[in-house]
Order: C-alpha cells, then sequence, then structure tokens
C-alpha cells in the first residue's frame, strides 16, 4: 500500500518530531516518517512539518480526526501535501 504525506502546520516552535509522531499513530494510524521542517541559518522550526503515513486511509483519518487539534495552544492545519512547485530560491551551499 503506497503511503501518503500530510502538511501538518500552525505547530508550536518547540514540537519535536517525536511528538508528531505519538500525536499521529494516536488515531490507530501507522506513521513512516516525520520531518519537521528548519531554518537552514538557525535550525529553529518554522512551524510546519510532514508527516508520511503508511496509506491513505490512515492519512484521511488523521486528517479528519487532527485538523484544528489543539497542540500547545495552537490550532495544527493538517491536509494532504501537495507536490512541491519549482521556485523558492537559490540554494545556499
Amino acid at each position: 500500500m503506497p503511503s501518503a504525506t500530510l502538511f501538518v502546520g500552525n505547530i508550536p516552535y518547540s514540537t519535536t518530531e517525536q511528538e508528531l509522531r505519538d500525536l499521529f499513530s494516536r488515531p490507530g494510524g501507522s506513521v513512516a516518517g516525520v520531518r519537521v521542517i528548519t531554518d537552514l541559518d538557525t535550525g529553529r522550526s518554522k512551524g510546519y512539518a510532514f508527516v508520511e503515513m503508511g496509506g491513505a486511509e490512515d492519512a484521511r483519518q488523521a486528517i479528519e480526526q487532527l485538523n484544528g487539534h489543539s497542540l500547545g495552544g495552537r490550532s495544527i492545519v493538517v491536509s494532504e501535501a501537495r507536490p512541491r512547485q519549482g521556485g523558492g530560491g537559490p540554494r545556499r551551499k
């Protein structure tokens, strides 16, 4: 079964990958991977992450149950991740 990647936005800057793994495992889902996005210069979280679920059904249930969930006093946004569009800017060396 192919995995499904979720975008998780508005997370507290202090949120760890393990906290997200624990949260997304709760609805009974299978979490294949978690990546909190950090600033290249400071190493500080940018306030969003990607969670790879074990399958499409796990992803659908996670969206239904966790979109709007309060995490560290913030209402998180959970949606299906969209493919990355080009752009951004030059990559730093």
